[in-house]
């Protein structure tokens, strides 16, 4: 059973940093994806950052290239989003996701992943 368990979220003033951590049981694939996807009250939910898991190959939303950086501790079993520069649009629940493999070919696409976690809230105060 796969589970995703997201840390690291909290309450930060404009131009603060944060670190986010999801930690990964139950999933031992290669040849896929796993990525961080955000949602602010009365929106749909986006893409942020994503990595592919053979040659951890990065992969940014527009609104965060050059802010936010998503790496892996493959001995951890844990994903992480460093999120720099903080802006108050960038409030949100925070989702930690993992896709099954060969089955993504849009690695920003929240509808091409399996598994998500239960979200860590990060707010951004101006």
């Amino acid at each position: 059973q796969v589970q995703l368990v997201e840390s690291g979220g909290g309450s930060v003033q404009a131009g603060g940093s944060l670190r986010l951590a999801c930690e990964a049981s139950g999933y031992p694939y290669k040849n896929t994806f796993m990525a961080w996807f955000r949602q602010a009250p009365g929106k749909e939910r986006e893409g942020v950052a994503a990595l592919y898991i053979n040659n951890d190959s990065t992969y940014y939303a527009d609104s965060v290239k050059g802010r936010f950086t998503i790496s892996r501790d493959d001995a951890k079993n844990t994903l992480y989003l460093q999120l720099n520069s903080l802006k108050p649009e960038d409030t949100a629940m925070y989702y930690c996701a993992a896709a099954l493999p060969n089955q993504v070919l849009e690695p920003l696409n929240v509808r091409q992943y399996n598994y998500f976690g239960q979200g860590t809230q990060v707010t951004v105060s101006s």
